[in-house]
């Protein structure tokens, strides 16, 4: 058995019991569309920053959408085009955006609610570490989400490697998955963690089939229908180009 703890099986795509949630009895669909705006409020937020708006503007702004969006009842009628979670957020945030009345009354959108907290000074201080050359608004969202997501792949690694009792090892060959070279060779980490360097080499293949395997995974949290996966990872990873 891997080090790594094997997959439960391919999650029930949440975008699609989204799109499905215009009952308001679906809680399920309403949890699910929670849980996305949870994960991914960032891109949103540095969207929004990059088109002039100051930090509390962008915070206030954001957070009113989602409170909109997470009220509605009207995600059943969604068209093709709304395939990808990802297409569905920037477009629908930007038609906020345009309407000044929509910002006017952002604060107060969803009787005060915030269901996503943001925290400013975290906001911030990520997001005035972005390029500062003339990336578009579009284009910062696409790199953003798509480092988000990297990130929630990395952590699901991370979290299954502690549980595993490897949390060294993922540590030492974590680089691997980021695009970088181990500081060591596998023979110096297996002598540091006492294991031969054929199981380090084990090891890592194990880890980067899982990081495919949860990559596949996180991605299918975000399309309707699973034959989108594959196209969805690589627009992604052309998003870091």
């Amino acid at each position: 058995m891997s080090e790594y703890l094997p997959a439960a099986g391919f999650p029930t795509t949440q975008w699609s019991c989204v799109l499905r949630a215009g009952d308001p009895a679906d809680q399920q669909g309403r949890d699910a569309l929670e849980r996305l705006c949870r994960d991914y409020w960032y891109p949103l937020y540095a969207f929004v920053r990059r088109q002039g708006l100051d930090t509390e503007q962008a915070s206030d702004l954001v957070q009113g959408f989602l409170a909109d969006l997470i009220e509605r009842r009207d995600l059943a009628k969604a068209d093709p085009s709304r395939g990808r979670f990802r297409s569905f957020l920037r477009t629908a945030c930007a038609n906020f955006l345009s309407h000044s009345r929509d910002y006017d009354r952002a604060a107060k959108r969803g009787g005060g609610r915030t269901p996503v907290s943001i925290d400013l000074q975290d906001a911030e201080g990520r997001y005035i570490n972005e390029p500062v050359h003339e990336i578009t608004a579009e284009r910062l969202f696409e790199r953003r989400w798509t480092m988000v997501l990297l990130d929630h792949v990395l952590a699901r690694l991370e979290s299954e490697a502690t549980r595993g009792g490897k949390p060294e090892l993922f540590s030492r060959l974590r680089p691997l998955l980021e695009g970088h070279d181990v500081s060591q060779s596998y023979q110096q980490i297996g002598e540091a963690l006492q294991m031969s360097e054929n199981a380090v080499k084990v090891a890592a293949h194990r880890l980067r089939s899982r990081y495919r395997q949860l990559l596949r995974e996180e991605v299918g949290r975000t399309v309707a229908d699973p034959a989108e996966i594959e196209e969805e990872i690589a627009d992604l990873l052309r998003a870091l180009s």
